[in-house]
């Protein structure tokens, strides 16, 4: 068996790090806009007329998206060996991590944020 196919054989078998970010950036952003319209309407709601729950919601959309990209971008310029080296799955969690923290944490953080400068003009 020549080197090249042993690789592919391997390369078969093990994760390739591409399609696995770009699945978690898919399941993430439904997790980020199901949150975000909660969170939202939630901050609509009792905005009582202000324009800051649509800022935030800007915001919220602007943020997301070139944080994805550069997400995406980074894993899919690795090649087809790159895609399969074992030793990338320190940099994958590290990523994985900070993909969920944003989109966990960016609605709430920023909507409260703006529920913070509301009331804070607001009196």
């Amino acid at each position: 068996m020549t080197q090249a196919s042993a690789f592919h054989k391997q390369a078969s078998k093990a994760a390739d790090w591409r399609r696995k970010m770009s699945d978690h950036i898919a399941y993430a952003l439904l997790v980020y806009t199901a949150l975000q319209i909660f969170v939202t309407v939630g901050a609509l709601k009792a905005g009582g007329g202000s324009l800051l729950p649509y800022l935030a919601l800007v915001i919220l959309v602007i943020a997301i998206i070139p944080a994805c990209r550069r997400f995406e971008s980074r894993w899919n310029r690795l090649t087809d060996e790159q895609a399969h080296d074992p030793s990338l799955a320190p940099y994958y969690r590290r990523d994985r991590f900070m993909l969920w923290a944003l989109a966990i944490g960016l609605p709430f953080a920023l909507t409260g944020l703006f529920k913070g400068l509301a009331v804070a003009f607001a009196s």
